[in-house]
């Protein structure tokens, strides 16, 4: 059941916006492709869209370390290698770009010089399963996924707080497979995707800066899950579908209204909105291709918009 009106999603036609093009993709082998798409080369996986203060949009490359921006006339510039495995961005107030590292873990970028440092490599001198995904509250707080290889095999996987003062809260530790995160547009309610539960899960904030009552709010199907998630203006979510080809737009109450479907692989990894529009833009990392779809509400604003 996708609603209480017991009618199907109405289908929204993605349309192609960008592909990288074969002279920066990489056919070789790689660590993460052997661990994650065993069998297979992997010439390029898209995650992690983000658009600056300027409205120009970010993406990472995972198996080879680099973020790219997408200039005005449509061509891929590599800005930054992280010498790891980047998988999700946002910008902060500041014009400084995050990166969640599966290797190296919370880093910061200068979009300019392409200089990258580690904000949070580590907690309590004890490694990061592999964080995933990362979004700013209000104040500037950075709240971010720790999935590894979790999985319902072994539900450990981790959603952590950081404060700009440097203290680190774990939040979440009994996680199959947390990915996606996002608050949602009154910053009241965190949401994260849990991948192979095919679940995306919500939890009230509380006033001290903890989490309450936890549960499931909306589940899937299909032989992956759950990715990246976008909130949006009127308290819904956008959730990306890492294997059923699109992404499914809920309302508050969890109800599924629409279906964003993929014209090119099923791999939706990812989602974001241009700043200030209906626009949405998803990564389909199968084909190494940028989509765009108009939604019938805009997104949320960003910190780094406010």
């Amino acid at each position: 059941m996708w609603n209480l009106s017991f009618t199907p999603p109405i289908v929204i036609e993605a349309q192609v916006l960008s592909r990288m093009n074969d002279a920066l993709r990489l056919p070789r082998r790689s660590a993460w492709a052997d661990a994650n798409k065993p069998g297979q080369v992997v010439d390029c996986f898209l995650e992690g869209p983000a658009f600056d203060r300027g409205g120009a949009l970010y993406v990472t490359d995972i198996p080879h370390g680099r973020i790219f921006r997408i200039e005005g006339d449509g061509a891929w510039k590599p800005i930054a290698d992280t010498d790891g495995w980047p998988n999700g961005l946002a910008f902060h107030a500041d014009g400084s770009l995050w990166i969640a590292d599966y290797r190296r873990g919370i880093l910061r970028c200068d979009p300019v010089r392409g200089t990258v440092e580690t904000v949070v490599g580590h907690r309590n001198s004890e490694s990061f399963k592999g964080v995933n995904d990362l979004v700013f509250d209000a104040q500037g707080r950075l709240y971010f996924t720790d999935q590894g290889q979790t999985g319902l095999h072994d539900p450990t996987g981790r959603v952590y707080r950081w404060s700009p003062d440097g203290r680190l809260d774990l939040l979440l530790g009994q996680g199959p497979s947390p990915n996606g995160i996002a608050l949602d547009a009154a910053r009241q309610v965190l949401y994260v995707a849990l991948t192979r539960a095919n679940q995306v899960w919500r939890a009230p904030l509380l006033t001290d800066g903890s989490l309450s009552k936890m549960g499931a709010f909306q589940t899937f199907f299909g032989a992956s899950g759950p990715d990246g998630l976008a909130a949006t203006a009127d308290g819904g979510l956008v959730v990306a579908h890492a294997s059923l080809g699109g992404a499914f737009l809920l309302d508050v109450r969890g109800q599924v209204t629409h279906f964003v479907r993929s014209p090119a692989g099923h791999t939706i990894t990812n989602v974001a909105f241009r700043p200030g529009t209906r626009q949405l833009v998803l990564t389909d990392a199968q084909t190494g291709t940028l989509l765009q779809a108009e939604l019938p509400v805009a997104g949320a604003v960003l910190y780094s918009h406010a």
